[in-house]
C-alpha cells in the first residue's frame, strides 16, 4: 500500500469508521498507533472527531478517547442530542392503536470535519479522510480546488451495504479500502 510521504493529515469520522469496521466481512478493531505508523512520515495533524452523550451519563467511548489523546491524536468532540421519537402501529387482530415510544441520539460531526480540514489545508500536501460520507464531496472539491491537495478516502466498498459513496469516491484523488488495510492497522492482543 503506497502511502504518500509529504506532510499528511489525517481526520477520522470515528462514528462513520466504526459502522464500517462493525459491518459483516470487516469485523475488525484498528491498532490506532499502528494507523499513525502506517500514514508516518511528516503528519502535521490527526484529528478524531466523535458525539458523546452528556456528561451526566457514561461513554463507553471515554477509554478510547483518553487513549487516543495520549498516543498523538487531538479528538474533537461534542455532547449529541437526544430526541424522544414516538410512532404509532395499529395491532394485528385488535385493531388498537399502540404508541411506541424510543429514545434517538444524534451527534452529526460534518461541520466539525469540514472547519478543521480547511484549518489544516494551508499546511499539508495530503489529507486522508476515513469517512464514506458523500456529504463530504463538495469539501473535497473545494481542498483539491483551493489548496491543490491530494485527498485520498479511507472507507469500504466490500461490506453489504456499501460504507463510501460513490460520488466520493469519484471525487477523491485515491480511495483505499478498509478490508485492504486490515493487516497493517488491525489491533491484535493487547492493543486498544
Amino acid at each position: 500500500m503506497l502511502i504518500r510521504p509529504e506532510t499528511s493529515a489525517i481526520l477520522i469520522d470515528g462514528s462513520n469508521l466504526h459502522a464500517a469496521l462493525s459491518r459483516g466481512a470487516l469485523n475488525f478493531s484498528i491498532d490506532y498507533k499502528k494507523l499513525l505508523d502506517t500514514f508516518g512520515g511528516a503528519l502535521y495533524k490527526a484529528l478524531y472527531f466523535t458525539a458523546l452523550p452528556p456528561e451526566t451519563e457514561q461513554s463507553t467511548l471515554q477509554p478510547l478517547i483518553d487513549y487516543l489523546e495520549f498516543n498523538g491524536f487531538e479528538v474533537v468532540k461534542k455532547q449529541w442530542k437526544e430526541f424522544n421519537h414516538s410512532q404509532t402501529f395499529v395491532c394485528d387482530g385488535c385493531n388498537k392503536p399502540n404508541v411506541l415510544h424510543t429514545r434517538k441520539t444524534k451527534g452529526n460531526m460534518d461541520t466539525e470535519i469540514t472547519v478543521r480540514a480547511l484549518e489544516v489545508a494551508p499546511h499539508v500536501k495530503n489529507l486522508y479522510l476515513f469517512s464514506g460520507d458523500g456529504d463530504f464531496r463538495y469539501l473535497i472539491e473545494a481542498l483539491q480546488r483551493q489548496h491543490g491537495l491530494h485527498v485520498t478516502v479511507v472507507s469500504t466498498i466490500k461490506t453489504q451495504p456499501i460504507m463510501c459513496a460513490d460520488i466520493l469516491r469519484r471525487q477523491a484523488d485515491a480511495f483505499i479500502d478498509l478490508a485492504d488495510m486490515r493487516d497493517s492497522v488491525e489491533r491484535t492482543g493487547n492493543g486498544r
